[in-house]
Order: structure tokens, then sequence, then C-alpha cells
């Protein structure tokens, strides 16, 4: 949205209206779009306007329309049936004549027969309610009747069930998702089963120009942003009415895997991650749902559940033997080379099982890692995992080290791959593979890959002492210009070398930084001097005022592990202020908090609040981060505040 966008309007209305223009439907359709995003974007919950810099023109846009809204109903009305169906949000947005559009909506849902224009009509009105309050009551009743309506179809009375449900959430009950759920079932047995639309072909990426990973990652994009089933944004729309309601929402989830229609199914295990990876919850049942669409014969499903369950791998311990038994079984059916498969999605659904099992350990996906790692067929995908095996590190970082000897730095595409594999390393911690990683430390050196050089000294910082051979190495990049660089060797330096005397110098130059990040890294290796970096405290106590918490929360957890008890108040102070400030600074928070023992007992109050949120939380939401958060703190507040036992009477002979 721009003001230009706003400006266009006038002119895509003339368009619209004009019965000669070409794809007109696609015309209102861009009305509509450009009406809801300015209404999404430009206004608080409360309807007050949000004031940008530069101006987005999302009022005017909202006004204009609001003030052709009859123009919707006349669309609404047209022979084309595209441009009705385009039309039809339009009534709900922005006709302020409720009565005029509760009205038009009602005869449209008479006229109408196609599924996908019901569902708007239906959804329109209950939009039309939400804007206009005199209109709520009408909608309501007449969403009502047309849920008990045994005259109308199934698909009708759950999206009257749903967009009433929309209306009215505080009103949410058992009985909707007991009604929704029948609906549901019923609807699943009247319309028809269809065969999944194959993704639209396009050409492919060049493989010598663009990074695997990148590829992937616009596959994954066009996979996301297809819809499959009719319903499912009627589906969506429940899930969100449901919110925190996990319960409620995999009560809903489980009837739609059991669905016969493979589009619904597949959409199903899409939600169904959505769910498990912004919910807190106990989402065991919801899991084993999941791995059941493994052993189905739609291999779009099996190889969506199988991504699921690898994307959402900090909670899949109860589906590890499903998985192990979906890797075997196709392993037994298709070869060992199974992970090399020229289909499409039996490929794609071995891989993700194979790297959700690495992901938990398990040494049982070994086989299939090391055919990727030998074969070269989407090796950085066993790449990424590998670090998860330390126990398999004999068998994995030979292989490691020779993609990582094959990669040519010269090209600025392979440093994701090289910064890849040096995390696996790194992660692996063999000092073995030391002598390569040197060589990839000169390679990125000639060729400028700031990026890849950092990887190097995290990889040598992870070695430690074992790689003293290239301390003066590691030492001359302490002096680097990168941003970088500079703080990665200091590191490093000292994780090899343990001079103290030549490594305070720079952390403590470090310290005066302006860029954060140089400070928080410092801070880090001052804390994991721990008491010998006492020279800095007075500095770490300074910035404990500093404007950015980030560097706030590092610096306290270094004055904690340098100074102790001694500064415990100032610490705890700033670690709770910043934690309140912002809560993506819980993990480093709460992980220092752990470590100060008792005298993190001021926090519980926060912990408990924390405990209490039903979205994931910690740093960037990810389901890893929040789960070690909650596990974290629920260990910290067993110890600060243990249950309290009943004394038992002393018993008398």
């Amino acid at each position: 949205m721009y003001p230009p966008t706003a400006a266009s309007l006038p002119f895509l209305a003339e368009l619209a209206a004009d019965g000669a223009t070409p794809e007109r439907a696609a015309v209102v359709a861009l009305l509509v779009s450009i009406g809801r995003e300015s209404l999404d974007r430009g206004f608080e919950d409360d309807g007050t306007e949000i004031e940008y810099y530069p101006p987005m023109g999302c009022a005017r846009a909202v006004a204009f329309l609001r003030e052709r809204g009859a123009l919707f109903a006349e669309f609404a009305f047209d022979p084309d049936p595209d441009v009705r169906l385009s039309a039809i949000p339009g009534l709900g947005l922005f006709l302020d004549d409720a009565d005029r559009a509760a009205a038009v909506l009602r005869e449209r849902l008479a006229a109408e027969e196609g599924i996908a224009a019901r569902l708007r009509i239906v959804e329109a009105a209950a939009t039309l309610a939400l804007r206009v309050p005199t209109a709520s009551q009408q909608v309501m009743d007449w969403l009502a009747r047309l849920a008990a309506d045994p005259a109308r179809g199934p698909v009708t009375r759950l999206a009257a069930v749903v967009q009433r449900t929309r209306c009215a959430p505080d009103e949410i009950g058992e009985n909707v998702v007991t009604a929704a759920v029948g609906l549901l079932r019923e609807s699943a047995r009247t319309l028809p089963v269809r065969p999944i639309a194959p993704a639209p072909s396009r050409p492919a990426a060049p493989t010598d120009t663009v990074a695997p990973q990148i590829v992937a990652a616009f596959e994954d994009l066009d996979r996301q942003t297809r819809v499959y089933a009719p319903t499912t944004a009627l589906l969506r729309t429940f899930h969100d009415v449901l919110g925190t309601g996990c319960h409620k929402r995999t009560v809903v989830l489980a009837e739609q895997l059991a669905s016969p229609d493979p589009a619904s199914r597949l959409d199903a295990v899409r939600m169904s991650g959505e769910l498990m990876r912004t919910w807190r919850g106990d989402h065991t049942h919801l899991l084993l749902l999941l791995a059941d669409q493994l052993t189905t014969a739609d291999e779009a499903a099996a190889a969506e559940a199988a991504a699921v369950l690898e994307s959402c791998h900090p909670i899949a311990v109860p589906v590890r033997e499903a998985l192990a038994a979906h890797i075997d079984a196709q392993r037994a059916a298709h070869g060992p080379q199974v992970w090399a498969a020229p289909e499409v999605l039996l490929r794609r659904s071995h891989q993700e099982a194979v790297r959700a099992l690495a992901r938990l350990g398990d040494a049982r996906a070994l086989p299939s890692l090391l055919t990727a790692l030998d074969s070269d067929v989407d090796a950085w995908r066993a790449i990424q995992v590998s670090g998860h095996l330390p126990q398999a590190a004999d068998r994995l970082v030979p292989r490691l080290c020779d993609h990582l000897r094959r990669i040519d730095l010269s090209q600025q595409w392979n440093e994701m791959s090289a910064n890849a594999v040096l995390t696996a390393l790194a992660v692996l911690g063999d000092p073995a593979a030391a002598s390569v990683v040197m060589d990839t430390l000169g390679a990125a050196l000639r060729h400028e890959r700031h990026g890849v050089t950092r990887s190097v000294l995290e990889t040598l910082r992870a070695f430690g002492p074992a790689v003293t051979g290239a301390g003066r190495t590691i030492r001359s990049l302490t002096k680097a210009t990168d941003v970088h660089v500079r703080p990665a060797a200091v590191a490093a330096l000292w994780a090899v070398g343990g001079d103290l005397a030549e490594v305070m110098p720079l952390l403590l130059g470090l310290l005066d930084d302006p860029i954060t990040f140089r400070i928080t890294d410092a801070a880090d290796v001052l804390g994991e001097i721990g008491p010998p970096a006492s020279a800095a405290l007075p500095r770490l106590h300074g910035l404990l005022t500093h404007d950015c918490e980030w560097v706030r929360v590092h610096c306290a957890a270094a004055l904690w592990d340098i100074g102790g008890q001694a500064g415990a108040p100032a610490v705890l102070d700033a670690l709770l202020q910043a934690m309140a400030q912002n809560p993506a600074t819980a993990n480093h928070v709460v992980a220092c908090l752990d470590r100060m023992g008792s005298l993190a007992a001021p926090a519980l109050p926060l912990l408990r609040e924390q405990l209490s949120l039903p979205r994931r939380g910690g740093r960037y939401r990810s389901i890893a981060h929040d789960e070690e958060l909650q596990q974290v703190s629920r260990a910290l507040i067993a110890r600060l505040d243990p249950p309290v036992r009943e004394a038992t009477a002393p018993q008398t002979a």
C-alpha cells in the first residue's frame, strides 16, 4: 500500500464498471483486495486510524470504496459469475447501507449454487455484522437459521456455524465444536473426492549459480501458498476464532485428518503444524494423528506430514517409532537409495522423516544420511541435521570434510553450503577436521568471504585447545575490519589459546564498540572466562543502562558469571526489566536466572506469568526456543518454590 495505490482506485472502479473491460473479475478482486489491506493495515481494532510516515493512503482508499459501496451490490448481480464471486466480499466490507447489504446477500445465497460463492456470501454477512453493530443481531439470527436449516447443504450450514461463532466468539461452547465436526463429517460424505491437482510446472532453477537451500525455500513458499480444498479458508477462520483452545482445535483437526478427501487432509496436515508451532499445549494426540498420515497411500499427505513432524521435532518424541518404521518401510520397498528416489513425493517424504528422526538424535536415521553424503544428492539436507548425531561423528566427520573440501568459494553462492558444513563440524566438535577447516579459512580469506571466515572461527572455537596451531592466523583476524569477523576471532583466540593477558584488552575494546552485537559477543566470552575477567566488571555494570535490551541482558549475565553474588541485585533488575520490555530475550534471561539459583527468587512472578501465556514465546517464538524456555522455567520454579508437603502426625507405639 502506497499513496499511488489509493490514487488508482477511481480508474480501477471505472474499468470494473465497464462491461467491455477484459478480466473484469480480476479488477473487482483487486479493488476488494486493496480495500481489505487498507482496513487491516490502516486502522486499529477500535477503528482508530494508524498514522504512517510517509502516508500509505489507507484511509483514503477505504473512504473511496465506502463512498461507492453500492457498486459492489451492482456487481453482485453481474451476468459473469466470476465478477459476482469477486464482488461479494465488498458487500460486507464497504456497503454502509447494512439493510441493503444483508438483503443482497440473502438473495444471492438463494440464487448461487457454487460452493465458493456460498462460502463467500456467508463470510461477507459475518463481516458486515462485525463492521456495522446495528446489523449484528439480524445477521446472527439469519446465520443461526441457516445453520439449523436441514434443507441447506452441509457446507452452507457449516459456514453459518463458523461465521456466527466469528461474530460472537465469547459464546463458544463444546456444542459449537460438536456441531461443526458433525457438519464437517457430513460435508465430507457429500463433496466429491478429487485427486490433488499437481503443482504448476515452472522452469527449473539453475543449479550452478543458486544455492540449493534458496531453491528449496522458494519451493516451500510455493507449497505454503497453495490451498487444495474448498472449505480450507472457512476452517482456518474457525481455528482462528477458537484461538487458544488447543483441545477444541485438535478435535476439529482430527476430523479434518480423517476426511476421505485427499485435498482436505493435505490442508489439515499443514494447519496442524501451524497450531503446534504457534500455541503451547500437549500436542501428543495431534502428533500421533499426523504419524498416521505417514502410512496412507496418499503420498502428498505423507510427505507433508513428515515435513510438519520435522518442523516440530522438539516435541516429536511420541512419534519417534512411527518415523523409524516409515523410513524402514520405504527402504525395504524402494531400496537403500530411496533418499534419491526420482519420484518427488516419495523423496520428500523419506528425506523429511529422516531429518525429523535425526533431529531426535536417533541413529536409525544414519544410513540415509550417509547415502545422501556419499551420493551428493540433496546432501545439504543431510548436512543440516548431521550435528544431531554425535554418536556417529566418526562416520559423519570424514564425509563432511570431503564436502567442505570440494566447495568452491570463488563462487559467492557457495557460501551458504560452506557455512552449513562448518556449523555441523562445530557441533560434532571433532578436531580431526581442523586441517580442512583451516584450508577453508585460507580460501575464505583469499576470496573475501567474510561470512565463511566467521563460521570457520566459530568452528575453531568449538574445537578449543586441540587446534592451538591455528592461533597465529586467528590472532591476525582480531584486527579484521569486518563487523562479524573481529568478535568471532577474539572468541576463538580465547578458546584456542586461553591467554587472558592477550584476550582481555581485545574484549574490553569490543565493550566500547558502537555495534551492539559486538558488545554482546564480548560479554558472552567474558562470562565464559568467569572470575578471572573481573577487570571488566565496571564496564559491564555501566552497560546495564544501555539503550538496547539485548546488551543489558548479555552484560548482566556476564556480571553474574564473573562477579557472582556481589552483583546479584543489579543483575536481577536488569534481567527482569529486559524480559518485561522484550519477551524475545526470555531464553537468555531464564538461562542466567537458572545459574543464579536461590537469588533468582524475585523472578518467580514473571516466570509464572511467562508460563501462563498460551502462545509460544522465546526468541523468534520458535518451537525449539519455546520448549527450552518452558523446560528451564518449570525446573527453576520447582527449585525456588517447591510444593509444600502436608506434615504427617508422628506415630505412637
